[in-house]
């Protein structure tokens, strides 16, 4: 059995239960009843992911690992002033329109021509605002990197999940990185990632694209981080965490050089190497999943603590490198 098995049988079984945070119950996860509805909508066409899983859902020979979900419709904005994203909308918009999808005036339009939803705004501050309306009409919702632009926004939108008992997924494609086939992660005795790390003024550093090496760690970690430290230059990022059962896993996010991703895990059968990339379509058959049965290969707690190692990093800048727990700033965005 490969690793992504492997991992979507380890996750379901602690989705099974109550997690930790009581986020949501087994009940409460599986509660839909209809696997027979396909439609799909888009929210925000300001980030080449739409197009890049429209064009796999909507091929004129699908995989069949899809099971004949289609994008159906999209409401295109998105982000409204990072202007790296608002030039793409348009051209965006013409692209899926050539692909058989309706552009939606308003997420309510959306939300009456679809059963699921993607949603792919580029900006995470619009996360919460935009995903309380898909929640509340009771449809499972894939929520892209990042979650969203605050530790506080995202402990929200799990809340807005356990409210509406609509469990919810998000994750980083890199979570899907090569290298990973047959890891068992309970023989990880460390991991060190890496991954550009572009910044924007409207996110804290790591939450823009430094997501993406730090979601390629916890994947190997796992959960249980309990301090991070780091180290901050205007090219480089590194971000050494202490792990609860004294492992140390590490994040390097890079600003120069060739941009690439990547790491390594060591265990104690010996070391392997990540990379390179993998690809949307890893990501993308684990959402078909999701939205066939609603069970979430990422659990709540896991996104959570992987946003928290990320503004507790943040904090530690802040702090000119000193060490910051992570229940320090999970108390804090409470």
């Amino acid at each position: 059995m490969d690793f992504y098995l492997n991992r979507r049988k380890f996750l379901s079984g602690a989705v099974a239960g109550t997690v930790g945070l009581g986020l949501m119950n087994q009940a409460e996860a599986f509660s839909f009843a209809d696997n027979n509805k396909k439609r799909v909508g888009i929210i925000g066409l300001d980030t080449s992911h739409s197009i890049a899983f429209t064009k796999l859902l909507n091929a004129e020979n699908p995989a069949p690992q899809y099971k004949g979900y289609k994008v159906v419709a999209a409401y295109p904005y998105g982000s409204k002033d990072i202007q790296t994203s608002v030039s793409r909308i348009p051209d965006y918009i013409e692209q899926v329109k050539k692909m058989n999808v309706k552009i939606a005036d308003s997420i309510p339009d959306l939300l009456k021509q679809v059963d699921v939803v993607l949603l792919e705004t580029n900006d995470g501050r619009l996360h919460l605002e935009q995903v309380l309306p898909v929640l509340k009409a009771g449809k499972r919702v894939f929520i892209d990197k990042p979650i969203a632009a605050s530790l506080k926004d995202a402990l929200a939108i799990f809340e807005a999940s356990k409210k509406y008992k609509v469990p919810i997924f998000s994750a980083s494609s890199l979570r899907y990185i090569k290298g990973l086939d047959g890891l068992d992660r309970s023989k990880v005795v460390g991991a060190d990632a890496y991954s550009p790390a572009s910044l924007e003024k409207t996110h804290p550093d790591l939450f823009w694209y430094g997501v993406h090496g730090v979601e390629t760690l916890y994947t190997v970690m796992g959960k249980g981080c309990k301090e991070v430290t780091r180290v901050h230059t205007p090219g480089t990022d590194i971000v050494v965490g202490v792990w609860e059962d004294g492992r140390v896993g590490t994040f390097r996010g890079t600003r120069t050089g060739k941009h690439n991703y990547g790491g390594t895990v060591y265990t104690t059968e010996g070391n392997r190497t990540l990379g390179p990339y993998g690809g949307y379509e890893p990501l993308l058959d684990d959402i078909i999943k999701y939205f066939e049965d609603g069970s979430v290969p990422v659990t709540p707690e896991e996104t959570i603590e992987i946003f928290a190692f990320m503004e507790a990093a943040d904090e530690s800048k802040r702090q000119g490198g000193k060490a910051v727990k992570l229940a320090d700033v999970l108390a804090k965005a409470k």
